[in-house]
């Protein structure tokens, strides 16, 4: 009797409830816009991939150019992205400098992925 009281106010939702309907008329559950622990581990595998390739790239950059990008990007040993503005203070130089530094060693990036896919 108490489970049955219990049952009529509790507000649990099912993962595989349809909660709607998409463009095509397909039904919508929460399991859909939630996501689940496989994307994040492809999106971590997939991230990772992508960071390695930039790893065995930044020998082409001066020793600058990989102090900017790897902070702007995470990739030091904190992981921690920064801004324009926190590399500009830690190297003594302008924001805008920093600027065009990442700019620059953007590009050399760009061209030596470039010539690595023909």
């Amino acid at each position: 009797m108490h489970l049955r009281s219990l049952k009529k106010t509790r507000k649990d939702v099912s993962l595989h409830d349809p909660i709607g309907t998409d463009k095509e008329g397909n039904e919508i559950t929460l399991i859909d816009i939630l996501g689940t622990e496989a994307d994040d581990v492809v999106d971590r595998v997939q991230l990772k991939i992508e960071k390695s390739k930039i790893y065995r790239n930044l020998d082409i950059l001066d020793d600058r150019e990989q102090e900017v990008i790897r902070g702007r990007f995470g990739l030091d040993h904190g992981g921690d992205e920064r801004t324009q503005r926190e590399i500009a203070k830690e190297l003594g130089i302008s924001r805008s400098y920093v600027s065009r530094i990442e700019k620059r060693a953007l590009m050399k990036l760009y061209h030596e992925f470039y010539k690595a896919k023909r």
